[in-house]
């Protein structure tokens, strides 16, 4: 039996059950939510890395924002209030748009 022991999407439980296999699995305590969100996240963008499709892309990204809901959700946060902090940190240092790649800075 594979050990997976990881935050998992809401109806997969319902998709193991279908298909006939038994499983082990728990609710999350509220004070290791945040800390498996995180765990998840680096999964997430660990197979968007590892991408090469459009289609893909967009798959992985769209995990990523889900979990991306559920953190905020944990904190006590609004998207609007996280996007209000994401435009003031544009605002004062920039977006990625230009793909600056620095590759190194001279020591003083």
């Amino acid at each position: 039996m594979p050990v997976y022991n990881k935050l998992v999407r809401d109806r997969i439980l319902e998709f193991i059950e279908l298909e006939g296999l038994a499983y082990n699995a728990r609710i999350l305590e509220p004070s290791e939510i945040l800390s498996e969100v995180k765990e998840k996240m680096i999964e997430e963008a660990k197979e968007f890395r590892a991408t090469e499709t459009v289609n893909e892309s967009v798959e992985e990204l769209a995990d990523i924002l889900e979990l991306l809901h559920t953190a905020i959700s944990v904190l006590g946060v609004t998207y609007e209030e996280l996007d209000e902090v994401r435009q003031q940190k544009k605002e004062n240092r920039g977006g990625f748009e230009k793909a600056i790649y620095l590759v190194n800075v001279e020591d003083k």
